[in-house]
This record gives structure tokens, sequence and C-alpha cells, in this order.
């Protein structure tokens, strides 16, 4: 490690907006000293380090420059683990190889909370990509969870016992908010539902959700800009409701009214994205209208399934169109100030057609096992798959 002792004195000396015979003054050398340490000329006795230390406000280490490069190296350690996780986006790419590593941080920065949040977020990932979220049907016909069978997962066990150490010593924030978010869910899926809801009670109601209160924290065309991030993060919130709701319902509802509801789910984006362009949201609506395929097939409207299988496809061809361009803007009036990073590199691979056809309906709804036979072996069903496999030849 490179010693940047003099250099650090010169930057803690101007953020204070002191001169050289002000700190030489105060530590007891000449200013010519000070000079001499600032062009790398030589470095202060070791005893008098804790007195500039103390005058600047800083630790021994700081004054060192240790915690920055300490804390860049987490940063840049964090931001790898997050990347290949993200790729595992319901597909296992690299889980292991990304469990692997964030353990390996944590054994070179034990106890850090950054690195420990990560560690907990892929394995909660790892047993989704895994195994999968299953699902029952009560006695009254609603869906539930197969929590038996979540409660075998060995990578959710371990997320949980990570995520109930970081709530104990873990400042509210966004980091805290995020655990929050995935430990409620682990509770869910393994049956703590007391616990589940003891731990959101912590948590802000949606007016306290940070998008909001960027709104009434900027002005003119910042504020502009807080309202279409707010919009679309709502508008993904509701559709998101919408789907689950369509799920929860199981056999409560019928597949008219479950099309209706997922049509719903998709067309609530159009009022705010007015254009037809939803940006990083092509992708999530893609899958919608897989499962939408499913719903119209048992409602006996088989033109209208594989018409929504094409939808699928388009919705992946206008998200990837967008990516070609780069830095992507959305155009509708209210959300045109937004720009979200849609370019495709390793922490943002680009998307499979295939996906489309092995993820089919993407979620895992008890009635796509009833479909996926009769549809299958529909012959529109081959051509749909040749239209994807063409797809991503093409890329």
């Amino acid at each position: 490690m490179q010693l940047n002792l003099g250099q650090k004195i010169r930057e803690l000396r101007q953020r204070d907006g002191r001169t050289q015979e002000t700190l030489a003054e105060a530590i007891g050398v000449t200013s010519q000293a000070v000079s001499r340490w600032e062009a790398n000329g030589g470095y202060p006795d070791m005893e008098m380090i804790p007195s500039i230390a103390h005058y600047f406000g800083v630790s021994i280490d700081e004054l060192f420059g240790y915690n920055n490069e300490r804390s860049q190296k987490i940063n840049m350690l964090v931001e790898k683990i997050e990347n290949m996780n993200f790729q595992n986006n319901g597909v296992d790419i690299n889980i292991g190889e990304c469990i692997s590593f964030a353990r390996n941080a944590l054994i070179e920065f034990p106890g850090n909370e950054k690195i420990m949040l990560c560690l907990a977020s892929a394995l909660y990932n790892a047993g989704y990509v895994r195994y999968g979220e299953r699902h029952l049907t009560d006695e009254e016909g609603y869906d539930i969870l197969d929590t038996e069978r979540h409660r075998t997962y060995s990578e959710w066990k371990e997320a949980i016992s990570l995520y109930e150490k970081l709530l104990k010593t873990m400042e509210d924030g966004a980091p805290r908010h995020r655990v929050i978010r995935e430990l409620t869910q682990l509770y869910l899926n393994i049956g703590e539902q007391a616990k589940a809801l003891a731990v959101i009670e912590t948590a802000p109601d949606i007016y306290g959700s940070r998008e909001i209160l960027k709104t009434k924290a900027t002005d003119g065309k910042e504020r502009a800009k807080a309202y279409g991030e707010a919009l679309l993060k709502t508008v993904m919130t509701c559709s998101e409701l919408m789907v689950s709701g369509v799920i929860a319902f199981g056999k409560n509802m019928s597949p008219a009214d479950k099309a209706q509801s997922l049509r719903g789910a998709i067309a609530i984006f159009g009022n705010v994205c007015t254009d037809g362009n939803y940006g990083i949201y092509h992708p999530y609506i893609a899958r919608i209208y897989t499962l939408l395929s499913v719903y119209l097939w048992l409602d006996g409207k088989k033109d209208d399934a594989f018409e929504a299988l094409d939808c699928a496809l388009t919705q992946f061809r206008y998200f990837e169109e967008s990516c070609a361009k780069g830095a992507h803007c959305y155009t509708a009036p209210l959300v045109r100030l937004i720009q979200p990073d849609a370019t495709i590199d390793d922490s943002h691979p680009p998307i499979s057609y295939a996906s489309l056809v092995e993820d089919w309906p993407w979620w895992c709804v008890p009635e796509a096992s009833n479909v996926k036979s009769e549809i299958q072996a529909d012959p529109r069903w081959h051509e749909w798959v040749a239209k994807t496999r063409a797809c991503d030849q093409k890329n």
C-alpha cells in the first residue's frame, strides 16, 4: 500500500480552510516542515501523528488513508456480488459462484454489514432459482405457500439467520428496509407469519417511502423528475400486487376474471408511459403476457392465448432495441426526465428469448401444469418456440 500521508494532510487542511502556518503553529513545527510533508519530501515524526490526527478530528487510520482504502475495497466487493446476483434473475446462471465470492469477502471483512447483506440476498435469491417458490391450494380454494417444502431450503435458513443478525445492529435506512423486505418474505415462505408481521411493524407506510418523500424534498426540474420516478415505482408496485392477487385468489376467481385482471396489470403502465415506451419494464410485462396465456387458454380463448405469447416476444424486442441504444430515456411526458441504465454489460446481460419458453409462465401457478401439455401440443406453440430461437440466433 502506498503511503500518501502528505497528500492526506493537505486534503484535511484545505477541507478546514487552514493554512500551513496555522497547522505548523498548532503542532509545534515550522511551516517549511508542513510544506515538505505535503510535497512528499518527508514524513512527520511518529510521535506527532496522534496530535495531527486530533487537530483534524480524525482517527490515525483515517490520517494514513487506511479507512478509505478499506471502504473502497468493500464497495468494490459489494458491487461485484450485487452484479453477479442480479444476473440470476429467475435462472441459475452463477448463483453458486456468487455465494462463494460473498463468503470469501465476508471472511476478509468479518462482520461487515454491507457484505453480510449481499450474502444474505444471494442466499435469498438462491432458494428461488434453485428450487422455486412452491404453492398449494387450501380447503377454500385459495393459494397458499408450500411452507413445509420451503423449510427444507438450507439457503433460506442461512439467509434468515443473517437477516436477523443484521436487524440487531443495522441503522435505519435503505439497507435496513431491504433486510425487512426480504426477511418478511422468507418468514412467510416458511410459515412464520407472526414473525413476518412483527418485522414489518418497524417499516414506514407507503407515504414514508423514499420515492414519495423525494417529491417533497426537491423543487423545479428535480421535483418533476422525482414525480416521474415515484409514478414508475408506484405503477410497478400496483402491477405486482394485481398479479399476486390473481395468484392468491386461486380457485376463487374464474379464468376470465384472472385474464382481465392481468390485462389490467399490463395496462396500468400505459397510464404513465402513454406512448408505449415502458423502458426497463418491458421484460416484466412480457412475463405477465406469458401468465396471461394460461388463463386465456383455460377460458377457451386459444387464439388469444397465442396472441399473448407473441406480445411477450414483442416486449422482449422493445427492451432489446432500447438496450442497443445505450442510456435509455422514457419519452412519455410525465417520465421523460428519467434515464435508467439499460446498457448491456456483465452486470446487465442480454435477455434470452428462450427463457420465455423455458420459464413459461414464469410464476408458479397450479393451473399451468394442466395447461402445459395442451398448449404445447398445439402446432402454434412450436411456431412460437421457433420465433424465440430465431431471435436469440440474431444476437
